[in-house]
């Protein structure tokens, strides 16, 4: 099992490797794509962007697309063969890095790309973290909500709605994927700041406890 740092770096990867498939990209579009695909994790650096492509370009997955010319001109990246093999690893991992808050929406964003068996085990596995997620929940609230204050109360009410929601929405892709068809909610594209945006609400907040 990757550790979360290795896990954090290669969906960094992924998401820059995913993204140069669709097209080629100069550095200032890519960060633009990037910010709305990972812009709500704080364990994303915008500074980590750059010393990744040249990393990806020491490896052999990105290549320059012709010459620049001059100060301004921008650099163009594009996918390699090589790229491809390493994107195709990355959208066949099914394991929990891919369904952890920080992974998930990103693997998901790319599911267009990802086999379907593979996109029914990263579901079921996010589905499985979330419905424990939930069972933390409502032990939590049931242990301490003598001591909660109003608004603590709330916000831990509002992780555990947020939780179930998403379960139930899970539940959805899920059925339709084990029919092998989609949903018309599932058949149009989820706007990537919201999926990701949904998964960072689920996260517990046991930490904002009244002593």
């Amino acid at each position: 099992m990757a550790s979360p740092r290795g896990g954090r770096s290669d969906v960094l990867v992924l998401a820059i490797l995913g993204l140069l498939h669709e097209s080629p990209m100069h550095g200032y579009e890519l960060r633009k794509r990037l910010n709305a695909l990972l812009g709500t994790f704080r364990a994303f650096s915008y500074g980590s962007l750059y010393p990744c492509l040249k990393d990806l370009l020491a490896k052999g997955y990105v290549a320059i697309e012709g010459e620049p010319r001059g100060s301004r001109s921008r650099i163009v990246y594009k996918i390699t063969a090589e790229g491809k093999e390493r994107l195709n690893d990355l959208l066949a991992e099914s394991g929990p890095a891919s369904w952890e808050d920080e992974t998930f929406g990103v693997h998901f964003a790319f599911f267009g790309q990802t086999a379907a068996d593979v996109r029914l085990r990263i579901l079921e596995g996010r589905r499985s973290r979330l419905e424990e997620r939930v069972a933390q929940f409502r032990a939590t609230l049931a242990r301490t909500r003598e001591r909660l204050d109003n608004y603590t109360f709330q916000l831990q009410q509002h992780g555990l709605e947020s939780a179930e929601r998403e379960v139930r929405w899970l539940t959805e892709l899920i059925e339709t994927e084990r029919r092998g068809g989609e949903s018309p909610a599932a058949s149009r594209r989820v706007p990537e700041r919201d999926v990701l945006d949904e998964t960072r609400q689920t996260e517990p907040k046991e930490k904002r406890r009244n002593p």
